[in-house]
């Protein structure tokens, strides 16, 4: 298995939509549609599902690559969303994990499921 950085995962996603001619079709409404629907997708396969149903499909190989694939759907379209819009998505989720952390301080977030807003 091999680690791969953001920015060589955003490249295997750019070349396989280049050899494609896709950037035609990816314009920021539709990426972001594509991220939906996949993120969509992925919650499907836990609908109505109980907590221990949900533990059991990660334990069923062909459940476990529906959900992988599912979840890499969702992260396809996230790097190519990125891409094509010039985001820097190391950047973008560092400034984010620091605004939540003044959001969420841990004194008062640290074992609750409470937005910011009710603490």
């Amino acid at each position: 298995m091999t680690d791969y950085t953001i920015k060589e995962l955003t490249d295997m996603v750019r070349a396989f939509c280049g050899e494609r001619d896709w950037d035609q079709f990816h314009n920021p409404k539709d990426l972001a549609i594509g991220i939906s629907t996949e993120a969509n997708e992925l919650l499907d396969i836990f609908r109505f599902k109980n907590a221990e149903e949900m533990m059991g499909l990660f334990k069923e190989p062909k459940q476990r690559e529906h959900i992988e694939e599912e979840l890499a759907d969702v992260l396809f379209f996230v790097l190519r969303f990125a891409q094509m819009n010039n985001i820097e998505l190391k950047h973008a989720l560092e400034t984010k994990i620091e605004k939540n952390a003044k959001k969420y301080p841990v004194e008062q977030a640290k074992g609750q499921n409470k937005k910011y807003n009710e603490f």
